[in-house]
């Protein structure tokens, strides 16, 4: 009785949905929505005849009621991965039938060109071709058998319409028995992800070495143009802007090289595992070879688990790689958060002078914000959300199975994205533009207490300090103090003031003696 009811009431839908076509059609050109009605162990759907997605996307886009938008690389990916199953199951219906010619083969090997078939479908998938029929969200229920499930009758029902039949008629091409052939949504989706990630981190470590390359070239640019370096938003000692890129250089390359040891992680696929790594059900010639074909379709350094039931249940390899993200999400903030202070009102005059992008308030004329170094820092933000998402439903893993893989991996796809556009951002929107006021930092330093630092070894902390006081309270610069006070010879306190000396790794006797 309860089937009936909900079988009654998604037909209900289905009515209310032609009613609503059919109010909001031009009566002067009115077009006739034919639908078509599928039917599985649960009870009976209707869904538009042109559909190709079936039965089980739509209960699962009834179930799962809700706008988040499934990743299309992933989408893409799983193509890739049936294109490679397809290839395998061909080469197998092949050889068998070379060294068994007159036994029967398994079930759903009968025709090898419905395989065929079926292949050159998912490479059209592989293109992201029918993405408008996966219909299924991204937050979800069920491990990921919705996810494969669409993308199944999407490849079966796209097929049936090549060679002349209507989707839905399953008895030519069905999406369990060829579209599924040797396949179990538990290995087939997880390393769809991982090719998903591996094609989206090969982005990100571009993008990551032309930041660095970019920052690298501030830094040749600016090595002497001296500045206060700031501890605890206190003024602190002399630097320079060559050595505050250097340190943001250096942080990106350990980003460059941290995401670059990802596909090592992530590499291992358990594909021909079946739904717990068994192999059940799977012939050994496939689970030995449709690794290889998948290699060599995705030109990835893919490699077959050897323990396919750890691979299948145990998901810390991406707790990993995203933390790994998350590294370079934190580097990106602090770079962010440090040039928009540098850059702000309350500096003063401008020592860094950021990129106008564009109009910063609706009431105040002329007003410009920090808007690259806010979207970076949100992008941050979102990354770190989105690591703590994943470390803890990574960790919900039951038996031999995670079912909460599809918001796993479409949290680290949005990750990947936003860190790929953030670095973008920076690079092309933030400094592309970016001036180094030199004159203004070199000016100012010079004006502040923090430059004394730099004569310790001179005259001592005591002196040192007299020279501090009288530039704070006169508001004159360190030349002027020294000589209303008399402390060093003007000569020396040139010298010392020099890039040349204030920039060295520490000082030498040499140094104080006038040696060197």
């Amino acid at each position: 009785m309860d089937g009936l009811l909900e079988s009654t009431c998604f037909d209900m839908l289905s009515v209310r949905f032609i009613q609503i076509i059919s109010e909001n059609t031009d009566k002067n050109n009115y077009r006739t929505t034919y639908m078509r009605t599928e039917k599985d162990f649960i009870g009976e759907l209707i869904m538009p005849e042109e559909a190709l997605y079936g039965i089980h996307a739509l209960r699962a886009s009834k179930n799962f009621s809700n706008n988040s938008t499934f990743p299309r690389e992933w989408y893409q990916a799983i193509g890739q991965v049936k294109q490679a199953c397809y290839q395998t199951a061909i080469s197998f219906i092949q050889a068998a039938g070379q060294k068994y010619p007159d036994k029967p083969l398994p079930a759903g090997c009968e025709s090898p060109e419905v395989i065929k078939l079926l292949e050159e479908t998912a490479s059209e998938v592989a293109l992201g071709e029918y993405f408008e029929h996966f219909i299924v969200p991204a937050v979800q229920g069920g491990a990921g058998t919705a996810i494969n499930m669409n993308v199944n009758e999407i490849i079966a029902n796209a097929s049936l319409v090549k060679t002349g039949y209507n989707p839905g008629q399953y008895e030519h091409i069905d999406p369990f028995l060829h579209a599924n052939i040797f396949q179990s949504t538990n290995d087939v989706i997880p390393t769809a992800l991982r090719i998903a990630l591996m094609k989206q981190l090969n982005l990100l470590e571009q993008n990551i070495n032309e930041l660095r390359s970019a920052f690298e070239k501030h830094e040749r640019a600016n090595n002497s143009s001296l500045r206060i370096a700031y501890t605890q938003m206190q003024q602190a000692v002399p630097s320079s802007f060559g050595m505050l890129f250097s340190a943001y250089s250096d942080a990106l390359s350990r980003d460059w090289w941290r995401v670059s040891k990802c596909f090592e992680r992530i590499k291992v696929v358990n594909l021909g595992g079946g739904a717990t790594g068994t192999g059940m059900a799977i012939p050994r010639y496939f689970i030995m070879e449709v690794v290889h074909k998948l290699r060599e379709i995705t030109q990835l350094p893919l490699t077959r688990s050897e323990n396919h039931t750890d691979t299948t249940q145990n998901l810390d390899t991406l707790v990993e790689v995203h933390a790994i993200m998350k590294a370079h999400a934190v580097n990106l903030e602090k770079i962010a958060s440090d040039l928009r202070l540098l850059g702000s009102d309350i500096m003063g005059r401008y020592e860094v002078k950021l990129p106008q992008k564009q109009t910063g308030s609706s009431i105040m004329p002329g007003k410009v914000n920090p808007v690259i170094n806010e979207f970076v820092i949100s992008c941050s933000h979102k990354v770190y959300s989105n690591d703590m998402l994943i470390s803890n439903l990574c960790g919900q893993g039951s038996m031999e199975l995670n079912a909460y893989l599809p918001l796993i991996g479409s949290a680290m796809l949005e990750s990947l994205h936003l860190l790929i556009k953030a670095d973008e951002s920076m690079l092309h929107n933030l400094l592309a533009g970016l001036q180094i006021q030199s004159h203004t930092a070199h000016e100012k330093l010079m004006h502040s207490p923090a430059i004394t630092t730099a004569l310790l070894p001179l005259i001592g902390y005591e002196k040192a300090s007299e020279l501090a006081q009288l530039m704070k309270t006169e508001k004159i610069n360190i030349t002027q103090a020294n000589e209303k006070l008399g402390i060093l010879e003007p000569e020396k306190l040139e010298k010392a003031l020099l890039a040349e000396n204030l920039l060295k790794l520490g000082y030498s006797l040499s140094d104080l003696l006038g040696d060197g």
